[in-house]
């Protein structure tokens, strides 16, 4: 078992982050909630209110950008674990600059409750932008796998 334990390994990963990019599609429905019932109309807002979408999207951020953090770091270690140096390629890159985003698009956070219009608009681009970058990196992850699996 304890064998096995390091190929297996390369797995944990890879699942994680498909895991992150559907918690991404659910914190994003939840922000478009929030700012529904931000600038909805009256009646709209009456109803979106009780379910906190803003609280929600709140969590799932936070939970999204802290699984992230140790997702890069964990593929970066198991990678750097089974062959004792990493890759550094398109995938590798494009993961650290997703996970600088995240953080700062968090960073945002205090900002956007004090009603800064500019800080907003940056999260969403920082989080829409790192959710398109997610998806290539979910293609181009899954060809890392499939070598992994072949070469096994």
């Amino acid at each position: 078992m304890l064998a096995t334990l390091p190929f297996s390994l390369n797995f944990v990963h890879p699942l994680m982050e498909w895991s992150l990019l559907a918690a991404g599609g659910w914190a994003l429905y939840l922000g478009i909630k929030a700012k529904k019932t931000r600038t909805g109309s009256p009646e709209q807002r009456k109803n979106l209110v009780p379910k906190k979408f803003a609280q929600r999207h709140y969590l799932w951020g936070s939970i999204l950008l802290a699984v992230m953090t140790l997702g890069t770091l964990g593929g970066i270690a198991v990678t750097y674990l089974n062959n004792g140096k990493l890759f550094v390629g398109p995938h590798l890159l494009v993961g650290l600059a997703m996970t600088g985003m995240i953080a700062v698009a968090a960073s945002l956070s205090p900002l956007m409750q004090r009603g800064n219009l500019i800080a907003r608009k940056a999260h969403v681009g920082l989080n829409m932008g790192m959710m398109t970058l997610f998806l290539w990196q979910a293609v181009s992850g899954m060809e890392i796998v499939n070598k992994i699996w072949t070469n096994r």
